[in-house]
């Protein structure tokens, strides 16, 4: 689930590692399904102990850690993974661990209940391939109207589908994308190509408004309660919804119509027929 609000949220919160020296790298013993640590763990150990962080990244829903040799130790939440300062939920789920010296933080855990995260060492000269312009398309928080409008456009698919494509742009997943369309009034199931020069505007404008907000509440914890921020909090976004997971409430938008459920590209999604009417 984390998408770039969760995951800028947990970037902010392992910024206290900066600084740190890696003194020891773990992946505790697990029964249940392994995820994908690359290299193997004899490798990535050798190359990142006694190596310092220098910075705390997010690539779209990816956090970053930069070391002094100019690679980059990238954890891939994908639906349940979490990157945590504070001990972990439980340590059945642990998957991954830092030991740190030097920095206000001491330890940095990857957890993942589901198991369908990774950790990966990329070196510079692999950046591109994995996490460039040909990979990931601009972040969502920066898109300018442009750009937003260039890449989706001419794209014969809804614009909810479109949204999220992380190729066109970085970091929106389903349930912000049904909460900026709401805030957008714009019906889910539009053709990006019949979207108005107003509607895209309001599209653009909506995306910040909203990321931005949800950021602001460190993202939202669902009612499975596996979403938590760097220091195992819950976020608060969820109480705001507007419309994710609210079938047959009142939309908070406008507050006159009912909240509506379809499927699209097998992924649920929320709107409200009065104001985002087709």
């Amino acid at each position: 689930m984390p998408e770039l609000p969760e995951v800028e949220t947990m970037r902010r919160g392992v910024a206290a590692a900066i600084g740190a020296t890696i003194t020891r790298v773990e992946r505790p013993a697990c029964r249940l399904k392994p995820i994908v640590v690359a290299p193997r763990i004899d490798v990535f150990r050798r190359r990142v102990t006694g190596r310092r962080i220098e910075a705390a990244d997010r690539i779209g829903k990816r956090v970053s850690l930069r070391l002094d040799t100019g690679a980059a130790i990238v954890f891939e939440p994908r639906m349940t993974g979490l990157v945590l300062l504070a001990e972990p939920p439980d340590v059945e789920h642990l998957r991954f661990r830092l030991t740190l010296s030097g920095a206000e933080a001491e330890q940095l855990w990857f957890w993942d209940r589901r198991g369908l995260g990774s950790v990966r060492l990329v070196a510079p000269e692999q950046w591109d391939d994995l996490y460039g312009p040909g990979k990931l398309g601009p972040d969502a928080l920066t898109i300018g109207l442009p750009q937003l409008q260039e890449r989706l456009s001419t794209s014969r698919r809804a614009i909810k589908v479109a949204l999220l494509d992380q190729r066109a742009v970085a970091g929106i997943g389903n349930l912000y994308a049904s909460e900026i369309l709401n805030v957008a009034q714009v019906h889910p199931a539009l053709p990006c190509g019949r979207l108005t020069r107003n509607a895209w505007q309001r599209l653009h404008k909506a995306i910040r408004v909203v990321l931005e907000e949800a950021i602001h509440c460190e993202g939202s914890t669902l009612s499975d309660g596996t979403y938590r921020n760097a220091l195992n909090d819950p976020g608060g976004y969820q109480n705001h919804h507007r419309v994710y997971d609210r079938a047959g409430q009142p939309c908070r938008s406008c507050g006159q119509g009912i909240v509506q459920r379809l499927v699209q590209a097998q992924r649920s999604t929320f709107y409200c027929r009065v104001c985002q009417s087709r």
